[in-house]
């Protein structure tokens, strides 16, 4: 590790890298919340948390893809409670910020995730997921038109009162109103983007991959697409973004933040490589050299003349 300062701040949350782990990523085995391990990790998303236990979906839930994989969990957890119970004193004592990833159902299930969440405190935010591709009825749905984008945000937001990040969906067309209806109803900071809807063929059956045909594209091949969202979700909102999709590499961090974002979510970069925010790090000393910056906030913007 460098002796350069990496930290940032999303909102009034300060961490000590600009490298979040995204959601559904980190294991919750004990070996794997020592020092060692977290090294590089400004905070760590928790997995999806629903109201009641959920068993996911069934049948091929990973696939490889060309610089990337997919994946069809479909929110597999144990329920708020289950979580409390069994995860909650681990990640809320490992000397990173805990955030919260909670699945938007129904308005009433989520206020009570949110609510039993604060109750059991120590989180430092939570992530209010409205763009999961991989199950129905809720996930997505939520994100992609700018009313129920702002209807889910509104009803989080009566309930939780610590810092409130909402994680959008890919999968709007407009990404820029949906960012400003969510800022507009309170939210703290915006998680650009979710996974990209792909598809996996089965070439010795001759079938789809996945049961439900359709699953969340992630790695490298959607870096260009992430960054570019980002682009235009940072020139339409105040709020922090942090981004996400395809961050592999320190200057794949450097330019998300200099087209605006304030930290970045790597996700499938860990299941390559479990120290990739340390390693993401560790690069991040010669990009702020090549640009005579002294720290990792000056980049912030750097490519939009902030």
């Amino acid at each position: 590790m460098t002796n350069i300062d990496l930290s940032v701040k999303i909102g009034s949350l300060e961490l000590e890298s600009p490298v979040v782990v995204a959601s559904g990523v980190w294991p919750y085995e004990a070996e794997f919340w020592s020092a060692e391990k977290l090294e590089g990790i400004g905070a760590i998303c928790t997995k999806a948390i629903s109201l009641n236990p959920r068993s996911g979906n069934k049948g091929v839930r990973v696939w490889e893809s060309t610089a990337g994989m997919m994946n069809s969990i479909g929110l597999q957890n144990v329920g708020v409670q289950g979580f409390i119970d069994k995860y909650h004193a681990r990640v809320t004592t490992c000397g990173k910020p805990a955030v919260a990833n909670v699945v938007m159902e129904r308005e009433f299930e989520t206020e009570e995730t949110l609510m039993r969440l604060q109750d059991a405190g120590g989180i430092a935010a939570a992530e209010l997921n409205i763009s999961c591709p991989n199950v129905d009825g809720d996930g997505m749905a939520w994100g992609v038109e700018t009313c129920s984008a702002a209807q889910a945000v509104r009803s989080a937001r009566k309930v939780w009162k610590g810092p409130l990040w909402v994680k959008m969906t890919p999968q709007s067309p407009n990404p820029a109103a949906v960012a400003k209806a969510i800022e507009d109803e309170g939210a703290d900071a915006l998680v650009v983007a979710n996974t990209w809807l792909g598809m996996g063929m089965d070439m010795a059956k001759g079938k789809p991959a996945f049961d439900r045909v359709v699953a969340g594209l992630s790695g490298p091949a959607i870096f260009p697409l992430a960054l570019r969202m980002v682009w235009q979700v940072c020139g339409a909102v105040k709020i922090p973004v942090l981004g996400c999709g395809g961050v592999t590499t320190g200057e794949d961090c450097a330019a998300m933040m200099m087209a605006g974002a304030s930290a970045v979510e790597a996700g499938t970069a860990f299941f390559r490589d479990v120290k990739a925010g340390a390693h993401i790090c560790a690069e991040l000393p010669a990009v702020l050299h090549a640009h005579r910056v002294e720290n990792v906030r000056a980049l912030i913007g750097m490519a939009r003349g902030n």
